[in-house]
This record gives structure tokens, sequence and C-alpha cells, in this order.
């Protein structure tokens, strides 16, 4: 009860602000409040199978499902958000996005069948830089919310890439070529693997990833991304 009371002084005196409108948040709000979380440019990919985050990736990688969970435009709700995660320390942003996206693909039944998430990785330069990888956050949020183990020690950064940001496609699948490797290969055998990314943009990243994972040619691959930024 003391601790009840002392986290409801503190909250009145130092409150919660929304991340996105700055007004403090109440109740079970997190993150954004209720008006804010309304306002995020939700894709409703997870509904529509043919949709853009598959259409980008087709040709390039064999996979079951493709889906991003909220548009991502310059200056754009979710640009702020990963931005915060990404740059500004803010881990619980990734794990707030990662579950709402969870939530919406078990109320789907989109994830069923899916053995473990796998989240890109990051160098470990770049993420001791960081404190964490936005990935991995993002990947434990999800799997919070749809009850699928994380496996975050068989695909590997293999070697340090340059940012993506202004690179075109061809330079970005260019720059992407053997980042990745796979160790314990043995483990994914027969595994329908859910690999997810903070945005998609060309999808030159994922496609390395999985060229990676299908070291293993047993498995199946989905994709799940939080933002989809345009074309």
């Amino acid at each position: 009860m003391f601790t009840q009371f002392t986290k409801g002084i503190s909250h009145l005196f130092f409150p919660t602000l929304c991340e996105g409108c700055s007004k403090p948040l109440v109740g079970n709000e997190q993150i954004l409040c209720l008006g804010c979380e309304a306002q995020l440019p939700e894709t409703g990919f997870h509904m529509h199978p043919g949709n853009e985050a598959g259409q980008r990736l087709a040709g390039r990688i064999p996979f079951i499902h493709a889906t991003s969970f909220a548009h991502f435009t310059a200056d754009g709700l979710l640009q702020h958000l990963l931005h915060g995660l990404k740059y500004q320390h803010k881990s619980e942003i990734g794990s707030y996005l990662g579950r709402l996206l969870g939530l919406r693909l078990r109320a789907a039944g989109w994830a069923a069948g899916i053995d473990m998430i796998i989240p890109v990785p990051l160098h470990p330069r770049k993420e001791a830089s960081r404190g964490y990888n936005q990935s991995l956050v993002i990947a434990e949020g999800m799997a919070s919310a749809l009850h699928i183990p994380v496996n975050s020690n068989t695909l590997l950064r293999a070697r340090e890439t340059e940012s993506q940001v202004k690179k075109s496609r061809t330079e970005r699948v260019s720059n992407m070529e053997g980042a990745f490797m796979l160790t314990g290969a043995h483990t994914l055998a027969h595994k329908h693997i859910l690999l997810c990314d903070d945005v998609l943009t060309t999808g030159a990243t994922l496609e390395a990833c999985a060229l990676a994972l299908m070291a293993e040619e047993t498995i199946k691959i989905s994709v799940a991304t939080i933002g989809i930024a345009a074309s």
C-alpha cells in the first residue's frame, strides 16, 4: 500500500507524459494517450495477404506472411516514436510498439504456427553504443502478446555496415551483402521463423537476414516490421 501511495505521489508531481502530445498519461495508458494511439497510421496489412510489405519482398525471399504495423512518414508520429527508440534511449517505446503489433497479429490468427521470433541483429559495437538492439526490444514486446519465444543467439551480425539512410536500393543491397551469419543452424530445422525489424524500406536488410537463415533449408520465414516507409 505504501508503495502504491508513493507511486501516486510521484505521478502527481512528476507525471509520465504522452510521447505524442506531451499530456500526462492516465490509468493504463503507456507511451501514448488513447487519443494519440488512435492516431497511429496503422496499415491493417495483416488482414490483406497481398499487401505492400509482401510486394516489396516478393521474388527476393520465400516467405509465408509479411506485414508492417504502421506507415512511417517524415515527421509523422511513428517516425517520432522510432527516433526516440533508436537515438534517445527510450527502449520502452520498442516494447510498447512490439506489443501493439503482437496483439493485432494474435487477434487475426496471423501468427499461428510460428515457432520463434528472430530480430534483425545489430553489430556488437553499435549495440554497445546504443545500449540495446531496438529490433530485439520490439521482438520481446511482440513475444509478450503472442506467447512465442524470442531467439537472439542464432542469427548474428557478421560485420559492421554503413548506415542505410540516403542509400539507393542497389547501394543498400550491396551494403548488406554478407552482413549476417548463422550459428547452430540445426536448431532452426523445420521451424517457422518470424523475422522482425523496426522499418521496412527497400527490404535489403531483411533480404540479407533471410538469405542467411536459409542456410537451414527446412525453415519457413515470415516477416513483420513496425513501420513501412514510402517506396
